[in-house]
């Protein structure tokens, strides 16, 4: 085997058997020895599963071998050569993630008390559901900086997240004094704007809504859930010539939302308009059906931006 291992090295073109040579090396996990084949067999290979299948090796070896930066790259040209292949999906996923680990985990230790490790941290908690761990984190990061942006956002969208997902008494009051607070610290804060109007547009305020909203759609005029929300608000007030090109925006910046056709075919319905009503309803059934198996994968990964609008059987949309 060691005589093999050097004419590998050695060799000026390298042949398919050399290249599944490097492979079993990588799988009794001799990395050293195999890393030079599995490097040309990637690179050089004009074979597509045999560069394939090196690439997913020399990842490994990478990683055996604690380049981290090294396995990043080979993933991300992975991606690039194979990119509707679930195994490399699957495999470049857990690399990425690998990395995204090893880097919080020295972010951890050389800055203990950082504004970003503790960021990091409410992030963290954040997206794993332990909401009173990540408000504390965030609430850290304030003691540090008691201006920093998007900090008094995160924290109201985490007490309106818990109070939604664990019924807890307390939440909308001191979400809505949170959103406040970041206005006041990032007047175009677009999602804060977003996130108060929605708590005055369930409360029946509805006039502060439409400011709140329309405030949103100021500082980014494509928010699709402003857009959806202020199209209701018109709605509400019978206002249906207003609210139809915001339903039609919501609907031109995401041709998958359901909730927006949706909304836009009662508004179509309620105009007289048939024939736009029975395409924007047929659009919605063909969206539904799709919905559930989509909600298993969304979200997965981080913290929710914003409220998204929902469709309530029991309540005049």
């Amino acid at each position: 085997m060691p005589a093999l291992r050097r004419a590998l090295k050695l060799k000026p073109s390298l042949t398919k058997s050399d290249s599944i040579l490097a492979m079993s090396l990588a799988e009794l996990g001799q990395y050293n020895d195999a890393l030079h084949g599995l490097e040309r067999g990637f690179h050089s290979s004009t074979d597509p599963e045999i560069r394939r299948m090196c690439g997913l090796q020399l990842q490994r070896a990478y990683t055996g071998l604690k380049r981290d930066n090294k396995a990043v790259e080979t993933a991300l040209e992975l991606n690039k050569l194979y990119p509707d292949d679930p195994e490399i999906l699957y495999q470049t996923g857990k690399i990425y993630g690998n990395f995204a680990y090893l880097t919080m985990q020295k972010l951890w230790h050389v800055g203990p008390d950082s504004i970003w490790r503790h960021q990091a941290a409410a992030e963290a908690y954040e997206s794993q559901g332990s909401y009173d761990l990540a408000l504390t984190e965030y609430r850290n990061v304030l003691r540090i900086d008691p201006r920093r942006p998007g900090i008094h956002y995160r924290i109201g969208r985490t007490l309106s997240t818990r109070k939604h997902e664990q019924n807890v008494a307390q939440g909308s009051d001191e979400a809505a004094q949170e959103f406040e607070q970041e206005l006041q610290v990032d007047p175009t804060n677009a999602n804060a704007a977003y996130e108060l109007g929605e708590i005055k547009r369930r409360a029946g305020q509805l006039d502060q809504a439409q400011e709140l909203f329309e405030r949103a759609l100021k500082s980014y005029p494509d928010f699709e859930e402003a857009n959806l929300a202020l199209g209701t608000v018109f709605t509400s007030q019978n206002k249906l010539d207003q609210a139809l090109p915001h339903f039609q925006k919501a609907v031109a910046t995401n041709p998958q939302n359901e909730v927006a056709w949706y909304r836009l075919s009662l508004v179509q319905r309620a105009l007289g308009n048939t024939a736009e009503q029975q395409k924007s309803m047929a659009e919605f059934k063909h969206l539904h059906e799709k919905s559930t198996q989509q909600n298993l994968t969304k979200d997965i990964f981080s913290p929710s931006e914003v409220t998204k609008q929902e469709i309530d059987p029991n309540v005049s949309q």
